[in-house]
């Protein structure tokens, strides 16, 4: 089987290293030869190309796509062209209608399209998903994602598309399906029309609601996912992969108790490989 990644800068490097790793790559291909030859130094004695459209034509059997987020649909419905299996890092596209376009093409030419949302498959997070699903934390209230920094600052996709994107795969994964409202907003001071800071609210049919928080207009680093709950609080700092229960309540009559807090989870993996 030929597997290839078309973009190999800053995110599609981290594929080449693991598909190397995982002895399953075949080629690159990207336009800058100084990107081709960090890819050799990474994995030595793949084939390189400097056009995607010579790879897709080489015989290869799956592409995945690390390009800017603008070129995505047409790279991908290219390879779907050709009869490619795809995978396309987040966001799949920046048109919604673009995504549902890709989506049944995939299905008419029986290929697999796969979007890379690696914080579904992060361990934590699958410990979460499974601790929701037990009961354990009673009825889910609310749900609260921060993902902030100062820079990667983009000019063409907003924050929320930037950094928010696995955030909001979680959430509709941990709340079990899609919500039946959303409201959104941001602040563009950079870029006209290039929201810099957004919020996202999410209601589901079950009365969860979830909140995110994104920006690259931030004084510190913030990666953070809390689960508030009937018998307590779920809180797991991605930098530390750690996930915290706090046995913090409120009872009927409004009285606060708190039985302390308790680590339930502690470890990471790498989600290119899971």
């Amino acid at each position: 089987m030929k597997v290839g990644v078309i973009g190999t800068g800053h995110w599609g490097g981290n594929l080449v290293r693991n598909l190397a790793e995982m002895q399953v790559l075949t080629g690159v291909a990207d336009p800058l030869e100084s990107n081709r030859a960090r890819s050799l130094e990474d994995a030595p004695g793949i084939e390189t190309f400097e056009d995607a459209s010579t790879m897709m034509d080489a015989g290869y059997d799956a592409v995945a796509i690390a390009t800017p987020a603008a070129t995505h649909f047409e790279i991908a419905r290219q390879a779907l062209n050709a009869g490619l299996d795809v995978f396309v890092e987040k966001p799949m596209t920046l048109d919604p209608d673009d995504a549902s376009a890709l989506h049944r093409q995939a299905l008419e030419e029986e290929r697999i399209l796969m979007v890379g949302h690696l914080l579904l498959y992060q361990p934590a997070i699958e410990f979460i998903a499974g601790y929701l699903r037990s009961g354990e934390l009673g009825e889910v209230y609310t749900m609260h994602q921060r993902r902030s920094k100062l820079g990667r600052v983009r000019d063409k996709e907003n924050v929320m598309w930037s950094f928010g994107v696995h955030d909001v795969a979680v959430l509709l994964s941990l709340a079990g399906g899609a919500p039946t409202r959303v409201l959104a907003s941001g602040h563009a001071a950079l870029t006209p029309g290039v929201e810099d800071d957004t919020y996202l609210h999410l209601e589901f049919p079950n009365g969860v609601k979830a909140h995110l928080h994104n920006s690259w207009l931030w004084p510190r680093v913030e990666r953070e996912l809390i689960v508030a709950g009937e018998r307590g609080i779920l809180v797991f700092d991605e930098q530390s992969s750690r996930v915290v229960l706090h046995r913090k309540t409120v009872d009927a009559t409004l009285a606060h108790h708190d039985e302390g807090e308790e680590i339930l989870f502690e470890g990471s993996g790498q989600p290119l490989r899971l």
